[in-house]
């Protein structure tokens, strides 16, 4: 299951030409690269002035994909996560995981766990739930769900330099709401460190390099078709919704599973986050989009947070 997109650039505010369509005298070409990443789909916006230079340096960010697909993703058997799922702990994790998982727990410290990395047994047993005929509507039995109560608990995940040990036999771990961003991050530092000035990326999360070209904010529209409009003149921005994905097909149960219930959490919102960092970003709308009320008293204490909308605003209290 892949979730919809939910931020969106705006390209005529942004001034493609074709691509690689006429330029003006003296102006870079805008070059675009589409594709996918960790089952999003993907996009990197660059202006350079060589052909050979874009392929090149698209080139590095798909290899860099690949890379980071071989540590964070589900799907492939070969992939550290994959490795710690099935065997309970990892011996010299890639510091690349230690980091995402880091910023899970620091996320899921600040939100009560409501950005919980340790919700992937729980993910399990809705989907096969769902995916039987016959099945009840209103989602899997309580007892079944009880059993995996002592699963889901992002402090039971023990995260050292060294080594990542899940502490109870059953644990897993998804990395579905904060890896994308982690991946848009590393991106816009490779292609900055090879001296790129103006560069948007869009990998299931959205991160930027420099300004948008002219000097100006790049502009994205976060959540839906009427969802606002944003100036960013430099960092990320994420979006989560319970409208991007359900269990059940028609919407009523949504993919955001609230640790706390173990179930689709029940007043679930589109929120977006704005950061200097894709992956906070990434985990802070998951949490918030799961939990609104905490929307109320958002940064939370967390370091990088420049904006929260909930879409559409919470009523007056």
């Amino acid at each position: 299951m892949q979730r919809r997109r939910l931020v969106r650039i705006l390209a005529s505010a942004i001034g493609f030409a074709a691509l690689p369509g006429p330029r003006a005298t003296g102006a870079q070409r805008p070059w675009r690269w589409r594709g996918s990443a960790l089952g999003a789909q993907a996009r990197i916006d660059l202006w350079l002035d060589d052909p050979a230079q874009a392929r090149r340096l698209v080139g590095l960010c798909l290899a860099e994909i690949d890379r980071l697909e071989r540590i964070f993703s589900l799907q492939r058997r070969d992939s550290d996560l994959v490795r710690l799922n099935r065997d309970g702990a990892l011996s010299r994790p890639p510091l690349e995981l230690v980091a995402v998982l880091e910023t899970a727990a620091r996320v899921a410290g600040r939100t009560d766990g409501a950005f919980d990395v340790t919700v992937q047994p729980l993910w399990r047993l809705h989907a096969d739930h769902f995916a039987r005929p016959g099945r009840d509507p209103v989602g899997p039995p309580a007892r079944d769900l009880e059993r995996l109560r002592p699963l889901v608990d992002h402090r039971a995940l023990e995260v050292e330099p060294g080594r990542v040990r899940l502490a109870r036999p059953g644990m897993a771990v998804t990395l579905n709401g904060i890896a994308q961003g982690f991946v848009a991050d590393r991106l816009a530092t490779l292609l900055q460190d090879q001296g790129v000035a103006s560069v948007l990326l869009d990998v299931g999360e959205i991160a930027t390099v420099g300004t948008a070209p002219g000097g100006g904010d790049w502009r994205v529209r976060a959540g839906g078709p009427d969802g606002p409009a944003l100036d960013l003149a430099r960092g990320a921005v994420a979006t989560s919704s319970p409208a991007a994905l359900s269990f059940d097909g028609g919407g009523r149960l949504s993919h955001l599973l609230d640790p706390a219930t173990l179930r689709p959490s029940a007043h679930a919102a589109e929120v977006t986050v704005v950061a200097d960092s894709a992956t906070l970003a990434d985990a802070l709308s998951t949490a918030l989009s799961v939990r609104p009320a905490l929307v109320r008293t958002a940064p939370l204490g967390l370091d990088g947070v420049r904006a929260v909308l909930q879409h559409p605003p919470p009523a007056a209290a």
